[in-house]
């Protein structure tokens, strides 16, 4: 796979970011570029419709030749050091030897906030990752729930140090049954959703759930899957439209995007994604995910 080239990459940021008529600033941007170049696998926008976006956010797969991502980003000055417990976790997961591999994810205007760690040949039960020392107490206080819905293997990790928390990424290549996510949301506290929405999460690759160390509640639970452009459509701006129509990519055939849907205490929104390029990885993941969903 060839290796994308850094400004290539800004312009594509550029350009997306103009659909999105999100401000992007080149000296905030290329710093972080140039700290994680070269793009040897996965880099993705996505952006969230309605009053809580106003960004445009990167993930991109984190070089070989970087092995600790954070303290890489420390090292340059695009993130804060802390003594919370956030700080601590990406060394305690790399340290039980299960990484296949990180991405970070940026926002054009926010700047650094998260790091992925992906191991999805070597998912983890919550019983495991509760043991990690710097882990939210809140996954240990939450392992029944998790139970009741059969949710066990974690694919994924993200690490966000702005807002100290973490997002555990459930696989769900079969789909989600709507009575087990009427009753996810039932046991959360949360609203019963619209039958056009239920039916569309239904079609979800993975079950992502937000949680702190403040708190033992479950902050929030977001469903991905392929892009449902009808559903989100008729839900979100024009301009968040345009994102998804008109961003650029580099690879052979359709634009690849998913839409996620998020729910919390304080209400449900819209994320999505745009593939610009696949990581070997994640080329991998997705072709099992979508076949079986």
């Amino acid at each position: 796979m060839p290796v994308a080239e850094t400004e290539d990459v800004y312009a594509a940021i550029e350009e997306t970011a103009a659909l999105l008529n999100v401000e992007c600033a080149r000296e905030k941007v290329r710093p972080v570029l140039e700290a994680f170049e070269p793009f040897e696998g996965g880099v993705i926008f996505s952006a969230t419709a309605g009053e809580r976006g106003g960004d445009l956010d990167l993930t991109i797969q984190v070089p070989q030749a970087i092995p600790d991502p954070y303290a890489h980003a420390l090292e340059r000055g695009l993130l804060p050091r802390t003594g919370h417990p956030v700080g601590s976790l990406l060394s305690d997961l790399d340290g039980r030897g299960i990484v296949e591999e990180y991405l970070i994810d940026f926002g054009v205007v926010g700047g650094l906030n998260k790091v992925y760690v992906h191991f999805p040949r070597t998912m983890q039960g919550v019983a495991a990752l509760s043991s990690v020392p710097s882990m939210p107490p809140a996954l240990a206080a939450n392992a029944g729930f998790f139970a009741r819905h059969d949710l066990d293997g974690v694919a994924m990790i993200a690490i966000d140090y702005r807002h100290e928390t973490v997002n555990l990424y459930f696989p769900t290549p079969g789909g989600i049954e709507p009575k087990t996510v009427l009753s996810m949301l039932e046991d959360m506290g949360l609203p019963e959703p619209e039958e056009e929405l239920l039916e569309s999460v239904r079609k979800s690759f993975r079950v992502y759930f937000t949680l702190g160390w403040d708190t033992s509640r479950i902050e929030r639970i977001s469903f991905a899957r392929p892009l449902d452009m009808p559903l989100i459509k008729a839900r979100v701006e024009p301009e968040f439209v345009r994102f998804l129509t008109c961003s650029p990519y580099t690879y052979d055939g359709e634009r690849f995007s998913i839409s996620i849907v998020k729910w919390a205490p304080d209400g449900q929104w819209f994320n999505a994604g745009s593939y610009y390029q696949f990581g070997p990885l994640q080329r991998e993941v997705f072709k099992k995910l979508r076949g079986g969903s």
